[in-house]
């Protein structure tokens, strides 16, 4: 062979910088095949991560919940009130189990943006998860009371990839109706005030400008958060049960002591909507194991320190 000769190219191959059509459409808008199974399955994954790492098939809890920020899962395991679950075969990341309450309940920690919760979304169903759960961090874009509070997610605009994977273009990704529907007046009384509303999803926090936080506020939007969008355009595709929490805790650092949760990271305040979510949905659902118990979740392994 020739080492030196020069490679051969096909002269139907488009050079770089050469225009081809349809290059002025994004790649998020083209090609999708929204009624076709995608080739790379989670099942699969999971079957090979089990088989390289030696894990056995065991199920996750039915309810599970996404922790971008980790606080919950660092607060949980710091008091030894959270366990590994051996079973949990994904790459990425660790699944931690704990008593919510009399409810088993698995927990990720640190799936931060839309693709990342997604991925592990995914993942959960396909290895037994019922209702997912995800309580991220916010921005306040539009002042409705004054942080920390948390936003019960009705619809997120679609300011982000994931989610035209899912569905077609659209503007908005919404919340299964039902799940909404049977929330209604079980987030009352919290230690931090609940508001049903809409938020604004985005891979890029760093391009927050004042253009686009001016539409978002026209919108009618709450706040700005990473993987809503994506969650909910993956739970109408594959019909699963999600439900997402924003907790506003800043104003995007434009003025000093911002992003503060409230006592102990906020994780109390977060675990008592958690709570309160199972507790309606499980008893909607004549789920007779989970206590109809609002208060802040308290269960024998669950004392852990802050």
């Amino acid at each position: 062979m020739n080492l030196t000769s020069p490679r051969r190219r096909p002269k139907d191959l488009p050079r770089l910088g050469d225009r081809i059509p349809g290059d002025e459409i994004s790649p998020l808008m083209q090609a999708k095949g929204y009624d076709q199974p995608s080739v790379f399955q989670p099942e699969n994954l999971l079957r090979e991560g089990r088989r390289q790492h030696n894990k056995p098939d065991i199920p996750v809890p039915e309810i599970c919940l996404l922790d971008p920020d980790g606080d919950i899962v660092r607060y949980l395991t710091r008091g030894g009130a959270a366990a590994e679950h051996l079973g949990w075969a994904c790459y990425h990341t660790t699944l931690y189990t704990f008593d919510l309450n009399g409810t088993e309940v698995g927990v990720v920690g640190c799936a931060v943006g839309g693709p990342f919760a997604v991925l592990i979304a995914e993942q959960l169903a396909a290895s037994g998860c019922e209702l997912l759960i995800s309580v991220t961090s916010a921005g306040s874009i539009t002042s409705v009371a004054e942080p920390p509070h948390f936003v019960l997610i009705e619809k997120a605009l679609r300011d982000e990839g994931t989610s035209h994977h899912y569905l077609p273009v659209g503007q908005w990704a919404h919340a299964p109706e039902h799940l909404v529907t049977r929330l209604e007046g079980a987030l009352t009384n919290m230690t931090q005030s609940v508001i049903t509303g809409a938020t604004w999803t985005i891979d890029a926090p760093y391009r927050e400008t004042a253009k686009a936080i001016e539409l978002a506020e026209q919108l009618g939007i709450i706040a700005v958060e990473m993987e809503a969008a994506a969650l909910y355009a993956y739970a109408t595709a594959r019909h699963r049960d999600v439900i997402c929490v924003a907790h506003v805790t800043n104003a995007m650092a434009t003025d000093g002591d911002d992003f503060e949760k409230g006592e102990g990271d906020g994780v109390h305040a977060a675990l008592e909507v958690v709570s309160a979510i199972v507790a309606r949905l499980h008893s909607c659902n004549g789920g007779s194991e989970v206590k109809a118990n609002q208060d802040a979740p308290s269960s024998s392994n669950a004392e852990a320190e802050s």
